[in-house]
């Protein structure tokens, strides 16, 4: 990508566009083969400097997983409150995790479906419809990806991985970082 593109570039039509775009090329390309792990799981890694489709404020990625039981109503929730907020995600990962438990305390994957958008950033508008979908995460038992978080809030963090101060005992009080001063404030 030579250049950063506009910020109006990115909106309600120009996603919806790509989208359907993208859906209708892939139709005929339905075929058998092995390829290498890297096209597969990074396609836009063969395009370079490829963020710069989202202009110079950049964007948030938004992953997060809610159990099979309630996952069909939470999907539908938050894409419906996305849709309402006329916020578009340019791209978006849905997958399914297995039924294998984690054993890690503050392991992100659990059953159930996870879904990954990334949104341009727009400032106090996007932080306050990620609060919204945080809410409704929060509601279905469901978790926000830490690893992938910019401003997740400690009450969200702590209810979404409840043995956060089991595993802020082997914390080194000598090392720290700004996520981890924001999550683990006790309230």
């Amino acid at each position: 990508m030579p250049f950063n593109f506009p910020q109006i570039a990115l909106n309600k039509l120009t996603v919806k566009g790509f989208n359907e775009l993208y859906y209708h090329i892939q139709l005929p390309k339905r075929v058998h083969k092995v390829i290498s792990y890297d096209p597969f799981f990074y396609p836009l890694d063969s395009i370079h400097q490829w963020n710069r489709v989202y202009g110079k404020r950049g964007f948030l990625q938004y992953q997060f997983v809610v159990p099979f039981e309630g996952g069909r109503e939470a999907m539908r929730e938050i894409l419906g409150r996305i849709r309402r907020s006329g916020a578009g995600s340019f791209l978006t990962v849905l997958k399914e995790f297995g039924s294998v438990k984690s054993p890690g305390m503050l392991s992100f994957p659990r059953p159930g479906l996870t879904l990954a958008l990334d949104f341009a950033y727009a400032g106090e508008k996007t932080l306050r419809l990620l609060e919204e979908l945080d809410a409704i995460v929060r509601h279905y038992d469901g978790a926000i990806y830490p690893a992938k978080d910019a401003r997740m809030s400690a009450e969200s963090f702590q209810q979404f991985y409840p043995r956060w101060q089991e595993f802020a005992q082997h914390v080194d009080p000598h090392f720290s970082s700004s996520f981890w001063r924001r999550v683990s404030v006790k309230e």
